[in-house]
């Protein structure tokens, strides 16, 4: 599908590397000027190297996300500059461990819940009103299958991708009646970092890309996005659908 984001304004977190490097490169190839946030400034300048490379436009924001106040002075350094945000991809996140839930350190805990859950609530709150100002708003809300399946030794990450998704539904909930539209996305087992991190002995050849996940994504900015608090999964490079429980 193609999709059209020429004079789009687009934000990215975790952009640096993996699905949010790639997600954040084929905004920018479908026009879409990029605001590409993450920790590692390198790899946010190889990210603008590839857009410009593709003929698109970046503005790199490095920071962490554990910067509360950083993440609300982003919102009003998108008001001062653009006035509105068209799309927002939340797709920053961390592991933690893998580790009985009795043996996870306070601090572990603690960082996996900041960065997953309450970094992407400041994030929500700070960048809302400049998406409400959108024509069409678009969110795309990065979850995991870990929030359902709870399998042994995830815990933190489980908990808080279940409390990530649960955010997206009730802001979907709380905006249903406005033109912003907000999806929640599991992109599978996928060829990046955190993976290797969680499954060292995979072979990340057997896995897709990001650069695949990241196509398959894309659809879900576009005007023709109806539905909003809908959960997709990315399977065999395609988006599968479903709704959430009531």
């Amino acid at each position: 599908m193609s999709v059209n984001l020429k004079d789009k304004i687009a934000l990215v977190t975790g952009a640096s590397r993996g699905i949010g490097y790639f997600t954040a490169l084929e905004l920018a190839k479908a026009g879409a000027h990029v605001i590409a946030c993450a920790r590692t400034v390198g790899g946010l300048e190889e990210l603008d190297d590839a857009i410009k490379a593709a003929g698109g436009s970046a503005t790199l924001v490095p920071f962490d996300l554990a910067d509360m106040n950083a993440i609300d002075a982003l919102g009003a350094s998108i008001f001062e500059r653009w006035g509105k945000l068209d799309i927002l991809v939340a797709n920053a996140g961390v592991l933690g461990v893998i580790s009985p839930i009795g043996h996870v350190e306070a601090k572990v805990f603690e960082k996996v819940m900041t960065i997953n859950v309450t970094a992407t609530w400041r994030l929500i709150r700070s960048v809302e009103p400049l998406l409400m100002r959108a024509e069409a708003g678009r969110a795309v809300i990065l979850s995991s299958a870990a929030a359902h399946r709870c399998r042994p030794f995830w815990g933190p990450y489980s908990a808080s991708k279940a409390a990530v998704e649960a955010l997206a539904r009730t802001w979907a909930g709380e905006t249903q009646s406005t033109p912003l539209r907000i999806t929640s996305v599991d992109p599978g087992a996928t060829r990046t970092a955190m993976r290797a991190q969680a499954m060292p002995g995979e072979d990340p050849d057997t896995l897709p890309h990001p650069r695949e996940v990241a196509q398959a994504i894309l659809p879900l900015v576009g005007r023709d996005v109806t539905e909003t608090g809908k959960l997709f999964v990315v399977r065999e490079n395609k988006l599968v659908g479903y709704r959430m429980p009531e």
